[in-house]
């Protein structure tokens, strides 16, 4: 909103036409949420100490975790709570890309919020139902990619990697198409925080992708220059994208092993559903399964595992999600969490080298 009162005023103050150039303002959201997030977090980590607001951690896990117990959660509130700040300084809410990715965002926040307090504050071990849970992500979902094709911010058209133009249009089928997207990329999210940082680091070589496309996708010269689809107002997406990153960095602060705090679902949840709505309003759907790797194995590592169990009464894995079962393979949390990050950031990277094999 500060870009909206600041930016007119550059006729007067030549220094605010910066404020126009989307780049400018992704350093200058990254720089503030790191800056927001670290500030913040220290206090809110001896607040939740104070409150012995801690993690419960099961005891069917890794038995090295049973220490963790305590250890204060719903980091993920100071997380969003400095992305909201930060666009608020640096965000465009002319942005209709913007406006559909807050509401995924705020709603999952809820329903993570919710989970975690009735978890740490009501010591109910269960939180919110599954059923609860995914009634509440598809509603969200559905009425966000509704709104994208009733607005025409997008289209209902496939795009592959690799291939010039749309492959097919999937018409309001693709409602439903990108629900799954959005629902499946927060859960996956979700599953994948169950060490110290590996869901933040993932998260953030996510973003930087991400950020990237939303750029490219909101640049009508370069997005026809490199044959993929244009997306009015999606360049803004990179402000949200930065801000993400910086807030993650911030957290990533104190939840580096060991970890001073956890982000719980309200983190996991928003954080995942965000990366998943803007994967749709980049067209980037088939492509987010590269981009969000890690997350994509984690989640395919527990429906194999029980699917598994359920057809052949066998487990594929020592144990699901897959950083469980490396680690009761014996290696160390901090060599699982550093070689996940490593392969989160190839898979980053080479989902950006796409754009130039079209």
């Amino acid at each position: 909103m500060l870009f909206h009162l600041l930016f007119p005023l550059y006729q007067k103050v030549s220094a605010f036409n910066l404020f126009r150039y989307i780049t400018f303002r992704s350093f200058v959201a990254l720089l503030l949420a790191t800056i927001i997030s670290i500030t913040w977090g220290h206090f809110f980590i001896k607040f939740m100490r104070k409150k012995q607001f801690g993690q419960i951690v099961r005891d069917d896990g890794p038995q090295s975790h049973l220490k963790k117990s305590g250890t204060p959660t719903m980091g993920g509130c100071f997380i969003l709570g400095s992305v909201f700040i930060t666009l608020a300084v640096c965000g465009n809410f002319f942005s209709r890309p913007i406006l559909m990715t807050i509401i995924v965002m705020v709603s999952y926040f809820w329903l993570g919020f919710l989970d975690d307090y009735l978890k740490v504050l009501k010591k109910n071990t269960k939180g919110v139902s599954a059923k609860a849970k995914l009634f509440w992500q598809f509603a969200t979902a559905l009425l966000v990619s509704y709104l994208m094709i009733q607005y025409k911010i997008i289209d209902t058209s496939l795009y592959l990697p690799f291939i010039k133009g749309p492959v097919f249009d999937m018409g309001w089928f693709y409602i439903f198409f990108a629900a799954l997207v959005i629902v499946g990329s927060s859960n996956a999210v979700n599953l994948t925080d169950g060490l110290d940082g590996l869901a933040t680091g993932s998260v953030i070589s996510s973003c930087m992708s991400l950020a990237i496309f939303s750029y490219v996708a909101g640049h009508y010269e370069i997005s026809n220059y490199l044959h993929i689809p244009y997306i009015e107002g999606s360049g803004e997406l990179a402000i949200i994208t930065s801000a993400l990153i910086g807030a993650c960095i911030g957290f990533l602060w104190f939840n580096s092993y060991p970890a001073q705090i956890f982000m719980g679902d309200v983190g996991s949840l928003s954080m995942g559903g965000t990366l998943g709505v803007i994967a749709v309003l980049t067209k980037n759907e088939v492509l987010f399964i590269l981009i969000g790797g890690i997350f994509v194995i984690e989640a395919v590592s527990v429906i194999l595992q029980v699917g598994s169990y359920k057809i052949r009464k066998k487990r594929i894995f020592k144990m699901a999600p897959i950083h469980h079962h490396f680690e009761l393979k014996g290696w160390p949390e901090t060599k699982v969490i550093v070689r996940f990050w490593i392969i989160s950031l190839i898979l980053a990277i080479l989902s950006i080298a796409t754009l130039k094999i079209r």
